[in-house]
């Protein structure tokens, strides 16, 4: 399904602040694959996630995607089947717009040419709703209201909601309840999984919990120095501790797991 393969990435190449951010990368997804990232700050896991969605060219490797050779393809053209959330909920939504502007946007997202707005039909609206609903936010009773004045787990839940509405072939999901309370985070979480789960999407999230990595998905990865360094899936995933992971992590990286935000729990 998603295929990468030695992809490497090096900002500002040749002077004092270069950084090698990934090198010789690979991974390998199959298709319905839920798999949770870890590693601590500058480990290269939303260096990542920007390579995949075309924020910038990788310096060498290749990027398939659903046997696609998507390596040089623009981010918006990427945006068309690639779904993305952000840790910041101002990203992801236009404030300024309604609710019901907001999905018209994501439900257009596949298409070209016509405005997506004279394309919405009553159909289509009484579809919003149903979604809306579904997130058990009262949002539905709000579609004209702009999502400036949404609160940030409730923008998220839409945010989400934004992603799925035409059916990505992969998802990213970049720390995307690291700024919301424990609360909000977990029912965003919750929602995580019955969206994933119902439409069986192909999924990438990005963690610094390592106890959500665990419980979450069906396959972990912890990246170091640019580098994929442990690869764990199936029932050795299920029977992991936070502890299991931090031994592994000494163990592969060769370093001692002890930053604050890759410990966070």
């Amino acid at each position: 399904m998603l295929k990468i393969t030695n992809i490497s990435k090096t900002f500002n190449p040749g002077t004092i602040n270069e950084k090698k951010a990934l090198t010789n990368l690979s991974l390998h997804l199959n298709r319905g694959d839920f798999v949770t990232i870890l590693g601590s700050n500058g480990a290269g896991k939303s260096t990542l996630f920007n390579a995949i969605a075309g924020s910038f060219p990788v310096d060498s490797g290749d990027i398939r995607l659903d046997g696609q050779n998507i390596t040089s393809l623009p981010d918006y053209k990427r945006s068309k089947f690639i779904g993305r959330m952000f840790q910041d909920p101002l990203k992801g939504t236009a404030p300024s717009m309604t609710i019901e502007e907001n999905l018209a946007l994501a439900y257009m997202r596949a298409s070209s040419g016509t405005s997506p707005f004279s394309m919405i039909s009553r159909s289509d609206r009484k579809d919003f709703r149903e979604r809306l609903s579904q997130l058990g936010l009262g949002l539905e009773d709000r579609m004209n209201h702009p999502v400036g004045l949404l609160s940030g787990g409730q923008r998220q839940a839409l945010t989400l909601l934004m992603a799925t509405m035409v059916t990505p072939k992969l998802l990213l999901l970049d720390e995307h309840t690291a700024a919301l309370d424990p609360r909000t985070a977990a029912k965003v979480l919750e929602l995580s999984d019955k969206i994933v789960e119902e439409n069986h999407l192909t999924t990438m999230m990005i963690t610094h919990n390592m106890k959500d990595a665990i419980a979450h998905g069906n396959r972990l990865i912890m990246m170091n120095a640019g580098h994929v360094v442990l690869d764990i899936s199936g029932e050795d995933k299920k029977k992991l501790t936070v502890s299991d992971l931090l031994t592994l992590f000494s163990k592969a990286s060769g370093t001692e797991a002890n930053d604050d935000k890759l410990l966070l729990s």
